[in-house]
């Protein structure tokens, strides 16, 4: 068994796929490892790109078959100890991606590690918080207005309640113990849950503040606004029919009375 299995799920993100795997090639990690890029069925060549990289497999989905089951497909193609979920539109700094599997070694009670996110810019980005549901989501999105919050927030090492599943290295033993990702996520919140799924088993979840990763987000779903929202929206209210079951049809109402259902 390897030591480290990388997977990143691309759809129609050409030239961000690229630049995530010349980072990793440019800086590997020392551990042993496995790269496994899972493709949506995308129409830009991302697939054909990614096989001219020496020591890449690739994975077709057949379809787009969104974000969650198209991990749990790298995940049960690979054999790592530890799987890292790593976003088509991240590059890797030298050195990342072993202080992450490092800082797991350390604490053996946690099953989750996640880095710092920094845009271009190395502006931070709020990547992890308490469990999500109507407060917390209103509480999240009023820190994010304040780079000055978010820049102090994520200087900290922290135990939340979830990391966000741009770049989130989990032990295969805790993601296997809980079914991997719930695949009723298209896209949003799968982290989120997953990491809700491992703390229930008494696990915890680390934010590792001294590993920097480069996160240039937005950049797939860009490509297409609107069905992203919907995505968004479908996989909040499945969030909150799971977890918060009471609130789901006040989210319902709301929505449909936005007009964004």
């Amino acid at each position: 068994m390897l030591g480290l299995s990388i997977i990143i799920v691309s759809y129609n993100a050409r030239a961000d796929l690229e630049r995530c795997l010349a980072s990793l090639h440019a800086h590997a990690p020392a551990i042993p490892h496995e790269i496994v890029v899972v493709d949506n069925q995308s129409t830009d060549g991302s697939a054909a790109a990614a096989r001219r990289w020496t020591g890449v497999k690739v994975v077709e989905a057949g379809g787009n078959i969104g974000f969650a089951a198209a991990n749990n497909l790298g995940i049960r193609a690979t054999t790592g100890a530890a799987v890292l979920l790593l976003n088509s539109d991240t590059l890797v700094p030298p050195g990342a991606i072993d202080l992450l599997v490092a800082e797991l070694d350390r604490h053996p009670e946690a099953a989750i590690a996640g880095p710092r996110l920094v845009d271009a810019r190395g502006r931070a980005e709020l990547s992890f918080g308490p469990m999500l549901g109507p407060f917390n989501e209103i509480r999240q999105k009023l820190l994010k207005r304040s780079s000055r919050i978010v820049e102090r927030a994520t200087r900290r090492p922290q135990t939340p309640d979830w990391v966000s599943g741009a770049c989130l290295l989990v032990r295969r033993q805790d993601a296997e113990a809980v079914g991997l990702l719930d695949e009723r996520y298209f896209m949003y919140t799968e982290d989120v849950d997953l990491c809700a799924a491992i703390r229930a088993r008494g696990r915890t979840i680390r934010f590792t503040p001294q590993v920097e990763v480069v996160h240039l987000r937005g950049r797939s779903a860009a490509t297409a606004p609107e069905a992203t929202r919907q995505a968004y929206r479908r996989s909040q209210l499945a969030f909150y029919e799971k977890h918060h079951p009471g609130w789901a049809p006040v989210l319902r109402l709301y929505l449909r009375l936005r007009g964004q259902l």
